[in-house]
């Protein structure tokens, strides 16, 4: 009994301890990314074990970097679906999607289930190692936040301290995976965090380091994009790359929007959702036997593609299976990301339109490993979100300060484009399709609490709609109130009535106070959060609206003046929370 009082004190101190300390934080962010990074490596590991055994990959052989595969072996797509859609009826009872980092951040504070977690990784894991047009990096991310948010429920931290612990796991299991510490942090600040501030930086980039180092200790093979810039680059070669940078935002944009249609147009059948899998993987066959690139996130097939010896029609050709490829995969029910899978499209990108540009008369000379380079970063940058973390990604890969400069050029006109005309990313855009109103990793969650409910006035002034205006003078002489509502003898709302606008004619004391009331369909809903509140405050022009139940019930009263507020106040502690001021 002693020991278990002394234990229960420790961990008390210990919350204490991370709740008021920010160097304790830190210290707690490396040991995130250890085990970010140890969880990373077992992922990798075991998703090349997977297709070292379905596909008889040998020894630093990757699957999409095959010549060629049997159609028996390629007979392991469809088993995968299979196993999947089980994955699916065994846990059909639960209703809702996984939550992954970026939704816990934006609307739940951080907060992921261990379970949501576990069914992420798994159905990825699943995915990938069978051979999916998919990659692992969304299991990355989500062990590596999954595991910090579970530690940071445990230590009672406050939210603004577990989201920057989420984001700080999740880029350093990316940042583990490629071996690329400030890919990972850019990761975590502009995709989980959805904000780089000064109370992020040391948590974030600790995470990584340690994640990264554990990684190499382990002996994980990272994602090495082995590049060099081949050529001087000129004022020419940034206008020209920017533009190859806006043509990467439109082939993101198509891909995602090819990928919700195939979502929903497979919906719309009469396929049971446990079967959709293996009928993708099936699918996926005859694209996979026309090229082995198809399969898989694409990180042999990128290096093949790197190198230049592909010819210009086998190019074209590979782009177009490969995007078939991943919208089958994710339409029909396969679990992964387009990370890998658009670097290897804008790599395969950039050579094209370098191949196509040597066809410009008198044209300066383009190199395709550097457009190869500028394509990856640009068309990542459009799908994935993320302009500085694919930048890094190649000064990473290449330690060249030269050509990163460009790949940034590009990836911001790419990032730049794509939310002027879309405004999402893959992540944000499939939350969209499920009616989240999301667009970044930026935390609005606290707003879903500021309801009318927990906002309103209770137990507003009430008149009858049928009360003589000289009665309701009575009740509510000038000064007393500036509005009151009236409710009829079923107690339902029947309209607002302004107190000034009952004095307004003297002569007018017969009539029912009915005739002056105003706003009588414009109401709140005790559930409706503050933002649809403030634009219906708007649209009303009303200083006063009544909170009203399903039933027309009236249950409370709300100003605009409060509701603005609210709204100012919690903004602030917001800012400061996330700015590590309180």
């Amino acid at each position: 009994m002693a020991g278990l009082i002394r234990a229960t004190a420790l961990v008390s101190a210990a919350r204490r301890l991370f709740r008021s300390s920010e160097a304790s934080l830190i210290l707690l962010s490396v040991g995130v990314g250890i085990l970010a990074g140890l969880l990373a490596s077992l992922l990798g590991k075991a998703a090349w074990i997977m297709q070292s055994l379905l596909y008889g990959l040998g020894t630093d052989l990757r699957l999409s970097g095959l010549v060629s595969i049997s159609p028996a072996r390629l007979l392991a797509l469809p088993i995968g679906g299979l196993v999947l859609g089980a994955l699916v009826l065994f846990t059909r009872r639960k209703k809702r999607t996984s939550i992954d980092v970026v939704e816990a951040n934006a609307l739940h504070g951080g907060r992921i289930p261990l379970r949501d977690t576990t069914m992420v990784c798994g159905q990825t894991l699943i995915s990938n190692g069978f051979g999916a047009s998919v990659g692992l990096e969304a299991a990355y991310a989500q062990a590596g936040g999954g595991i910090a948010s579970l530690i940071g429920q445990w230590l009672n931290l406050r939210r603004g301290d577990l989201r920057v612990l989420v984001g700080a796991g999740s880029g350093a299991a990316i940042g583990a995976a490629f071996g690329a510490p400030l890919t990972g942090a850019f990761y975590a600040f502009e995709i989980v965090i959805g904000a780089y501030t000064p109370a992020s930086i040391a948590p974030v980039v600790a995470a990584t380091i340690s994640a990264v180092i554990t990684a190499r200790t382990l002996g994980a093979t990272p994602y090495l994009i082995a590049a060099q810039s081949s050529q001087h680059l000129s004022a020419a070669n940034y206008i020209l790359y920017a533009g190859l940078g806006l043509i990467a935002a439109l082939l993101g944009i198509a891909i995602m929007r090819l990928v919700s249609l195939a979502e929903a147009g497979v919906r719309r059948t009469a396929i049971p959702e446990w079967l959709r899998p293996a009928l993708g993987g099936a699918i996926l066959i005859p694209l996979a036997l026309t090229t082995p690139h198809v399969l898989s996130a694409g990180h042999g097939a990128l290096h093949l593609t790197i190198a230049g010896n592909i010819a210009l029609g086998a190019l074209i050709l590979i782009f177009a299976l490969k995007s078939l490829a991943s919208i089958v995969s994710l339409g029909f029910g396969f679990r992964g990301g387009l990370f890998f899978a658009s670097l290897f499209l804008g790599a395969v990108l950039g050579q094209i339109f370098a191949r196509l540009w040597a066809f410009v008369p008198d044209g300066i000379p383009l190199s395709p490993m550097d457009a190869s380079l500028v394509g990856m970063a640009a068309l990542a940058a459009a799908v994935v979100g993320g302009p500085m973390t694919m930048s890094f990604l190649v000064l990473e890969a290449t330690h060249d300060f030269e050509i990163t400069a460009v790949v940034l050029t590009a990836a911001l006109c790419s990032s730049t484009l794509v939310r002027e005309r879309f405004g999402y990313s893959f992540s944000t855009w499939r939350l969209h399709l499920r009616g989240e109103v999301v667009r970044s990793a930026r935390d609005i969650g606290w707003m879903r609490t500021l309801t009318a409910r927990r906002m309103m006035r209770t137990a507003p002034a009430t008149a009858s709609p049928a009360m003589p205006v000289k009665a309701f003078r009575e009740h509510f002489p000038l000064g007393s109130t500036s509005r009151v509502l009236l409710q009829d003898e079923q107690g339902h709302y029947a309209g607002l009535v302004p107190t000034a606008a009952a004095f307004a004619d003297p002569a007018q004391t017969e009539r029912p106070v009915s005739d002056f009331a105003i706003l009588k369909d414009v109401t709140l809903s005790p559930d409706m959060s503050i933002v649809p509140i403030m634009e219906l405050f708007d649209s009303s022009a009303a200083d006063d609206l009544a909170v009203v139940d399903a039933q027309g019930r009236i249950v409370g009263m709300l100003t605009e003046r409060y509701v603005r507020k609210r709204y100012a106040d919690e903004l602030d502690r917001a800012q400061r929370e996330l700015y590590g001021e309180d």
